[in-house]
């Protein structure tokens, strides 16, 4: 699904995003299985039409911050997810990548990625995922760093279940759609058995007949 015209077909096509932060992967030591991951997972949770911009870079924070501009500035992307690149070690930068092109900070999604991925591990509180809004002319786009590992990309999009299949904690893509409606983007809707999107009565479509 990768495209460099990143025009829409249909008024709710989400552009997205996917980039993915690894010198390794970059430098053919491994595949990288970040933006596979990222694909399969919007393809079986969206619901409305979407479009992929990939992009596999290094641990270099000025390479980073001008992937995101292109991404957002020229490309038109409403939503960009970054996988890698988050923790503590000196080569880990994604987090001052992303603050460093933002217009406004959106903490609560890094609180919630830590919340849940602390249900797993006690090392969750290393990581440092941000996300942010940019606003470019006309346009504006939000951006979110999510883990490395494929597994913890999964449970932080989805959330938690309990034994039941119920939703304990929920994942951070049920508060996506609604906050890109709120910066002027596509109306999103998902597969709510996969994750089910929150928006307040008043912004809620009707269902079409």
């Amino acid at each position: 699904m990768n495209t460099t015209a990143m025009k829409r077909s249909h008024p709710d096509e989400l552009i997205v995003g996917l980039v993915s932060v690894s010198d390794r992967a970059t430098s053919g030591v491994y595949e990288d299985k970040g933006i596979p991951s990222l694909e399969a997972w919007l393809a079986r949770a969206l619901q409305s039409p979407f479009r992929s911009c990939t992009r596999l870079v290094a641990d270099e924070q000025q390479v980073i911050s001008d992937t995101l501009i292109e991404l957002v500035d020229e490309q038109g992307c409403d939503l960009v997810l970054t996988t890698g690149g988050t923790g503590p070690a000196r080569r880990d930068v994604t987090p001052e990548a992303t603050l460093a092109v933002a217009t406004k900070q959106m903490p609560g999604f890094g609180e919630q990625m830590r919340q849940i991925s602390l249900a797993f591990v006690p090392t969750a509180i290393l990581s440092r995922q941000v996300a942010v809004i940019r606003e470019a002319d006309r346009h504006a786009a939000l951006i979110i760093n999510l883990p490395g590992q494929p597994k913890a990309i999964q449970e932080t999009l989805e959330g938690l279940r309990d034994g039941e299949g119920r939703v304990s904690v929920p994942g951070i893509f049920a508060a996506v759609p609604y906050c890109i409606d709120l910066i002027g983007g596509p109306y999103i809707e998902t597969q709510t058995e996969i994750v089910n999107a929150f928006r307040p009565k008043s912004a809620r479509r009707e269902p079409k007949s």
